[in-house]
């Protein structure tokens, strides 16, 4: 980065792993861009001003918006890789694209004060956008995943939280946003379930109680850390940030799967490794357990951005 001060990036962005979250997508109404835009600014505030307020319950979030409706909310300028969620399909692997117009994240430590908030949240949108589709997640045991193992290992720590996140100065008028992916897993339990342990760290790639990852050599070409620990052609990893949680009932539950990241490509790829494969017919075997429903991509912009376009 260059001397000049980074713009204020929304705090949910890189934070920390929370108790509990709430997902809320919605869908503009026709022709409410103007209005729309400074009520952005407003939520996006609100949430940060909060994350004082609430600061000992460690709450935080963001306001995103979708690629398909960037041009329409700001029209001037748009991020250099936004674009549709890359929806795949290959035999029974399913990674579908479901778009939404924006996406409001709020995570606390407090069930509670996300309820109040999300309430609030909602008032502030009221007549301009409609609320599509609203989940809460939840940590399961110490941060596993409900299929019992522990999720979010390779995340950056520190200050690599950020180098991950966030746009840099390769894109100015954005810099301090982050590209953002969100798939919902339905996963199959019962099915998950009935396989023995070392099946399931098989396809995962690491051991379930002490969450030890297998060494290089002993990873199947199929499992999940094999398909998703990607290298650039300099032999770089290509890393995300994901805030991902458990989510759901008895009825239907899986992971709402959150990817942030300074560019739109290095989800792609692993996306693109999990579903396709490496060209030898290995894909993430994990996916036999698993079901996308929904996959949309959005752009979380900084504050600043966002004040700026707000009238």
């Amino acid at each position: 980065m260059d001397n000049q001060a980074m713009p204020r990036e929304q705090i949910g962005i890189c934070a920390e792993g929370n108790l509990h979250s709430v997902y809320l997508m919605f869908n503009a109404e026709d022709n409410v861009e103007s209005q729309l835009r400074p009520c952005v600014a407003n939520v996006a505030q609100y949430i940060h001003e909060l994350a004082d307020q609430y600061a000992d319950s460690a709450f935080n979030g963001f306001v995103a918006i979708g690629a398909n409706y960037w041009d329409s909310l700001y029209p001037k300028a748009r991020p250099a890789e936004l674009k549709p969620f890359p929806a795949m399909h290959v035999d029974n692997r399913d990674a579908p694209a479901l778009e939404y117009d924006l996406f409001v994240h709020i995570r606390c430590d407090r069930f509670d004060i996300l309820h109040l908030v999300a309430n609030e949240v909602c008032q502030m949108f009221e007549g301009l956008v409609e609320l599509v589709d609203e989940e809460r997640g939840f940590r399961f045991m110490d941060n596993r995943d409900l299929t019992g193992f522990v999720d979010g290992t390779e995340n950056p720590k520190g200050h690599g939280r950020q180098q991950t996140a966030l746009v840099g100065d390769n894109d100015p008028t954005f810099r301090g946003g982050s590209y953002i992916h969100v798939q919902k897993f339905a996963h199959n339990l019962s099915k998950w379930n009935r396989l023995p342990v070392k099946k399931q760290e098989d396809i995962i790639g690491r051991t379930k109680e002490e969450n030890i990852e297998y060494a290089s050599a002993d990873k199947p070409l199929t499992s999940h850390i094999k398909r998703v620990n990607l290298k650039d052609e300099q032999g770089n990893s290509l890393e995300i940030l994901r805030q991902s949680m458990p989510y759901g009932s008895v009825k239907e539950q899986g992971l709402m799967f959150i990817s942030v990241c300074h560019n739109a490509s290095n989800f792609e790829k692993m996306l693109h490794s999990m579903v396709h494969g490496d060209g030898a017919g290995n894909h993430d075997h994990l996916m036999h357990f698993t079901q996308a429903l929904t996959g949309s991509s959005f752009f979380c912009p900084s504050l600043d951005f966002l004040e700026s376009e707000a009238n």
